[in-house]
């Protein structure tokens, strides 16, 4: 029915098909084609950022179970300080084995993401005339 480079450009086509109160909107589907995995650099990795990364991820994990287990107790502040300690120990020591493993292949943080190299509207065939011929006329 029509091809797009952009996300945001086939979005555009779908919302124009749903001002159209008659045609059926649950007709229609975005299909991300040409599949991609994209990888972006983002900083470089260093025994210090990895243990500092550790431990804060680790704090706050402890202190999330160190309060839920705090809510079945008089006293909160005991488990609390007992949650926050044991998950700095253990973020700091998993996050120090997984560099220590890496450290020969990765010495650099990233954020990977799925992107398609275009972006299809399709529609059922008993709407597909007419889709298209919307779309066209709106010069999508």
């Amino acid at each position: 029915m029509g091809s797009f480079e952009t996300y945001e450009q086939a979005q555009a086509a779908v919302e124009m098909l749903t001002k159209d109160d008659s045609f059926p909107v649950a007709e229609l589907t975005i299909v991300g084609v040409d599949l991609m995995e994209v990888e972006r650099v983002v900083g470089r990795l260093s025994w210090g950022k990895v243990l500092v990364s550790g431990a804060l991820s680790g704090i706050w994990m402890g202190a999330f179970f160190g309060l839920l287990m705090g809510f079945f107790n008089e006293n909160w502040v005991g488990p609390l300080i007992a949650g926050v300690v044991m998950g700095l120990i253990f973020g700091v020591t998993s996050s120090s084995v997984s560099y220590g493993a890496s450290k020969k292949s990765r010495d650099f943080s990233t954020t990977t993401e799925i992107v398609a190299g275009r972006y299809d509207v399709l529609c059922s065939p008993p709407h597909a005339r007419q889709a298209r011929d919307m779309i066209a006329r709106a010069h999508l």
